[in-house]
């Protein structure tokens, strides 16, 4: 079964060349992007006068992990009926250290950020999970487990989704509102069963810097895009580039969608994993970036929720009619 290390390390081995030249090698483009996009497929600005919306994801997995296939950096080489416990170690780290420093670096600068939870996980830490809502941070699911989804029939994905949010209302009161299916892949029957079961968003698309709506059964349905170039899982094993270089990635990505964002409305996605980003370097690197963000103007940064629900309101958002 292809997992998150496969395809980092696919995935790396093309864009690892550029992430490892020095940081004094990249310059700006010399044309104007601006000039060469499809403008009739461009919104205007934020209705609000916003320049550029951050919105961060911070993935609440860890202890929602299971016994043996998952993602960690140790090879799996292991005999059968054996259980990888250093790795069950690596995986700790996420609830015991990872989201704990992760949520005082969102408090440092009064950042609001959507986690999205597996319901296990949640089960697994309440009293983290009561912790980040607290705090202010929405609750948005993850499904149950680390278990696929596109490969189950109608009732049975959504009984899965069902047991997953059910967990997270148990624990923290919230009723979740947005999804993010298992490496984002989703069925063809993942929207119809969230707008159905209430949900108003899903996260599980790469196709705009932006958010937009499509038609589900009848009802609007909003899309808030998530992101891979801004994605600590390529740092899962820390081998193809660094935190620092990491960094680099979300300062251009910013800048470009900084200057874009005088004439278009644009998001900025980043994306944080509990024993991931919750290290000390990646928190440093991030500490960084959202200090360097932080300071220009009309930069505004939303939980997704909020977002979907910006979407909604303002009678400009695009509309993907022939959404798939």
């Amino acid at each position: 079964m292809s997992t998150r290390k496969d395809f980092i390390r696919q995935s790396a081995i093309l864009g690892a060349g550029s992430l490892l030249l020095p940081s004094t090698t990249f310059s700006a483009p010399q044309i104007n992007p601006l000039s060469t996009m499809d403008n009739s497929n461009q919104s205007s600005q934020w209705a609000d006068g916003t320049r550029l919306v951050i919105s961060i994801s911070m993935q609440f997995e860890a202890g929602g992990e299971p016994e043996i296939g998952f993602d960690s950096p140790f090879p799996s080489n292991l005999e059968k009926g054996y259980t990888d416990l250093p790795a069950k170690t690596w995986f700790q780290y996420g609830y015991k250290q990872g989201i704990p420093r992760l949520l005082d670096l969102w408090d440092k600068y009064n950042i609001k950020v959507t986690s999205h939870m597996i319901g296990e996980a949640v089960r697994h830490s309440p009293e983290l999970a009561r912790e980040i809502v607290k705090r202010g941070h929405e609750a948005a699911a993850h499904g149950l487990n680390w278990t696929p989804q596109y490969n189950l029939s109608y009732e049975e994905e959504k009984k899965f989704i069902q047991q997953g949010v059910a967990i997270i209302k148990e624990v923290t009161g919230k009723t979740t509102v947005g999804y993010n299916c298992n490496w984002l892949r989703r069925s063809k029957n993942t929207l119809p069963i969230l707008q159905e079961l209430g949900f108003t968003y899903h996260i599980d698309d790469l196709s705009r810097d932006e958010p937009f709506l499509i038609p589900v059964k009848g009802k609007n349905f909003a899309v808030v895009p998530y992101t891979l170039r801004c994605n600590d899982i390529q740092l899962l094993e820390g081998r193809y580039f660094s935190s620092q270089q990491f960094g680099e990635q979300l300062r251009l990505e910013f800048d470009q969608l900084y200057e874009e964002g005088a004439k278009y409305r644009r998001q900025m996605s980043i994306s944080t994993h509990d024993r991931i980003s919750g290290t000390p370097a990646q928190v440093r690197v991030l500490d960084q970036f959202l200090a360097y963000a932080a300071k220009q103007p009309g930069v505004k940064f939303m939980r997704k929720d909020e977002i979907a629900k910006m979407a909604f309101q303002d009678k400009t958002t695009l509309i993907d009619s022939d959404y798939r």
